[in-house]
Formats: C-alpha cells, structure tokens, sequence
C-alpha cells in the first residue's frame, strides 16, 4: 500500500484479488442458463426438425426425415455442450490452456463422431441423411453467431 506521498507501507495487509478476473456481475454456468442463452438457436434446430418430417413426410421418406432431424438434434446437444464448457469457463475466471482447449474440443468430436457415424450406418442408406442434418445446422448456427458480431463491427 503506498499513500499519498508515495511511500510504501510493509506492514499493511497485502491486497488480495478475490475475483479481479471474473466479474461479479457473471452468475454461475448452468444448463438452465445455456439453454435460457441459446432460445433462438433452438428453436431454429426444432423448427428444421419439422421442416424435415414436413417435406419428407409428404414423400414418404419417414426415415430419411428421423435421420435428419437426429442429425440437427446431435449438432444442437454439441452447440450446447460447447457453450455451457465455454460458460464454466468464463464464469471460473479461468485461462484455459491450449492443450485443454483441443482435448476438450477433441474429445467432444469424436463422441459426435462416433454417434453419428453408427446412426448413419444402421439407417443406411437414408442415414446420409444424418450427416445432412449436422451440416445444416452447423451452417445456420455460424450464420447466427456471425451476424452480431459483424453488425458489432460496422457499429464501431
């Protein structure tokens, strides 16, 4: 602690940063809240979901219609497992490491993977439909994430 001349006082307590890098402010990382935070993400998955039972329906192509609406609710339970890791990661205050990035990230692929790719073989050959499904939904959610940051820029 210094005062107002400059001098330091060695007794003093030392300060301690309980929280400096999390603000108070941030409430704890739940699925509740996840889930609160990504409405209109899931609602876009729910509303593909029918859109594919709806054109497909109408075809008679019932399971190819499943296999793609499997497939975009595979890529919103992985869009919510990646924002509720990144919420108790922001929340914690903590830096995570590179190597904690890729194993997290790594690890929650090949479960997608491995899921995905035992769905599309046992409905094959409708179960292509599945990896259709994923890409859709991958597509539109970066599209979604994308647009406020870019609407964010052009304001600054």
């Amino acid at each position: 602690m210094t005062d107002s001349v400059g001098r330091t006082d060695f007794m003093a307590e030392p300060e301690t940063s309980s929280g400096a890098s999390t603000p108070p402010d941030l409430a704890p990382a739940t699925l509740g809240r996840v889930i609160r935070d990504q409405r209109k993400t899931i609602v876009v998955a729910f509303v593909l979901a029918v859109a594919a039972y709806w054109v497909l329906g109408q075809l008679g192509e019932w399971t190819l219609a499943g296999c793609i609406a499997g497939g975009v609710g595979l890529a919103l339970l992985n869009h919510l497992a990646t924002e509720w890791w990144l919420l108790r990661i922001i929340t914690s205050g903590e830096q995570p490491t590179r190597n904690k990035l890729a194993m997290s990230t790594l690890l929650r692929l090949v479960v997608l993977s491995v899921v995905a790719i035992g769905i599309a073989a046992k409905f094959w050959p409708e179960g292509i439909g599945l990896f259709f499904g994923l890409a859709i939904f991958r597509l539109i959610a970066l599209v979604m994430t994308t647009m406020p940051l870019l609407k964010e820029l052009k304001n600054q």
